[in-house]
């Protein structure tokens, strides 16, 4: 449509007729008289002048005529008119709560419930029986995946004649491991769940045996270095070449090949399914398969280059190794290695690579009279042994204290001079050991829940803060041993002093595991410190 229009404006006041603007259309137009008045303006007045304006009526986008265009889009503006309202997301739909009777019958037919001896193990297992999809996935990869790990083709049922035997769950618990999020068999609830709940707990099984295994390797090593081991074999880039290494990539890409895949796709299903592996084989044979696996089954070489920390100054240790440390530790000298049936710990070697041999000139100092009875009295300790030699409960309890004297030695006292006198290698063992034992918890208490939210509980319970305050609330902070030049700093700034008493938690935690093993490591942190909140707190 065409619009035209004529200007006409004189601009100087004249005594001729006020000019007119028109404008002009096909359709009928109809006038607006305006009259603009000034008359308080101090420039001389115009005569009123008039504007005729036109109205024009919106243009239908519909094509003209009954074509089948215009009846198709009027119907789409009907539907979008007259069509109902969705209902709310499928998430936020309220369900009738299941009959009391059905809930009691799914729970006592789970077989999360079926193995009384091993409750962390029972609580692993899918919430429900494997069904035919299930077993005919088993039936197709599960020898392929065994035969490339090195275990027997045989079922895993027929192992041993002890019904309590945890060997004979490994099928059951390998073939959950290689469903991971991306697959197909994870539209199961009973699969998606069980897959996730092993992989939450195999990625702290990884973290202690690689922790021991360096601990012990390098005795003479800062936690900083090892922890660039760790990552350097176990990073998430470098799984996707362990995997295939083992001849696994094609179990966990059934139909894809992992090398066409792009990085960060096929990062996160290998990650999930390595960690759900060592989970697997952690709960039905322990932590030496775990080291057999790691080194012979992926062939890990911790010498390799890209496994070595980076370089930096490191302070000169004058002091003295146990003889066994000399030569550096293969994974078949730790496997092998068997305490003695009188040894004083749980953990003999370890406690010799974590606590150096030249704490012994600390003891009968004064915080050894006036602060050790008063933390072994608050902590428990000695516990009760049954040992066969009175002497050997006296040498126990003389080790365990020079353990505590370092559990509580910040490295600005002797570090400098003495790089292992510190907490912080009984700290990097003790940080491990917490995890995983929270996570062992957290699995047989809630055995309904996925990992992803056991994941988030467990970084909750454990956040450094409440660690350091749960220290804090037993009044330890104030006989950690500090450099009189940072007494006051650390004493009075809570940014220090929270990492400062985080640090002396968990190294209580990893003394604690090295002298009586993993039961003590959960009586500190749920009788002593309660960790979870749930003991009756004392009414001041």
């Amino acid at each position: 449509m065409e619009l035209s229009s004529s200007f006409l404006l004189s601009p100087k006041p004249c005594s001729s007729p006020p000019p007119n603007f028109s404008f002009s259309s096909s359709l009928s137009p109809f006038p607006i008289q305006l009259l603009i008045r000034n008359g308080n303006s101090k420039f001389p007045q115009t005569p009123p002048f008039r504007i005729i304006a036109v109205a024009l009526e919106p243009q239908q986008d519909f094509p003209s005529g009954n074509s089948p265009q215009r009846l198709l889009k009027e119907l789409a503006e009907r539907k979008k008119a007259t069509s109902p309202k969705k209902g709310p997301p499928r998430r936020f739909i309220l369900r009738p709560p299941i009959d009391d009777n059905k809930l009691a019958e799914r729970f006592l037919n789970s077989p999360q419930l079926s193995l009384k001896s091993f409750p962390l193990l029972s609580s692993c297992l899918p919430s429900s029986r494997l069904n035919n999809a299930d077993k005919l996935w088993i039936d197709e990869y599960l020898l392929e995946a065994k035969q490339a790990l090195g275990y027997s083709l045989e079922p895993s049922e027929t192992l041993g004649d002890d019904n309590d035997n945890p060997a004979k769950q490994f099928d059951t618990l390998l073939y959950l491991a290689f469903q991971h999020p991306s697959c197909e068999r994870t539209k199961a609830r009973h699969v998606r769940s069980g897959h996730s709940r092993l992989s939450f707990l195999g990625q702290y099984v990884l973290e202690l045996a690689l922790t021991e295994f360096f601990l012990q390797r390098y005795p003479r090593e800062s936690p900083g270095p090892m922890r660039e081991r760790v990552f350097g074999l176990i990073g998430k880039r470098n799984l996707p070449k362990w995997i295939k290494a083992a001849s696994l990539h094609n179990l966990v890409f059934t139909f894809d090949d992992m090398d066409k895949i792009r990085r960060t796709e096929k990062e996160g299903p290998v990650k999930s399914v390595f960690w759900a592996l060592f989970g697997a084989i952690y709960l039905c044979f322990g932590m030496p398969e775990v080291y057999r696996v790691l080194f012979e089954v992926f062939g890990m070489d911790p010498d390799a280059e890209d496994c070595q920390p980076k370089l930096r100054r490191q302070l000169e240790d004058v002091d003295f190794v146990s003889a066994e440390f000399e030569g550096k530790l293969s994974w078949q000298d730790i496997v092998a290695y068997k305490p003695p049936a009188d040894a004083l710990f749980e953990h003999p070697r370890l406690f010799r690579a974590c606590v150096p041999p030249g704490m012994h000139r600390f003891r009968g100092n004064i915080w050894d009279y006036d602060t050790r009875p008063h933390v072994m009295k608050t902590l428990g300790y000695p516990l009760e042994m049954a040992d066969r030699i009175p002497e050997i409960t006296e040498a126990r309890n003389i080790e365990l204290g020079l353990g505590l004297q370092l559990c509580f030695m910040h490295p600005s006292k002797y570090k400098f001079e003495h790089p292992r006198f510190c907490y912080e290698r009984l700290e990097y063992v003790g940080q491990k050991i917490q995890d995983l034992v929270m996570a062992e918890r957290l699995l047989m208490k809630h055995l309904d829940a996925p990992g992803l939210w056991l994941q988030e509980r467990h970084r909750h319970l454990l956040m450094n803060k409440y660690c350091g305050r749960y220290l804090r609330a037993k009044h330890l902070h104030r006989v950690i041993i500090f450099d009189d030049k940072v007494q006051d700093t650390y004493e009075h700034n809570r940014r220090k002093r929270n990492p400062a008493t985080t640090a002396v938690q968990q190294a209580l935690h990893g003394l604690s595991y090295l002298v009586y093993g993993k039961r003590d490591v959960r009586r500190l942190m749920f009788e002593v410190f309660d960790f979870e909140q749930i003991q009756p707190k004392e009414v001041v």
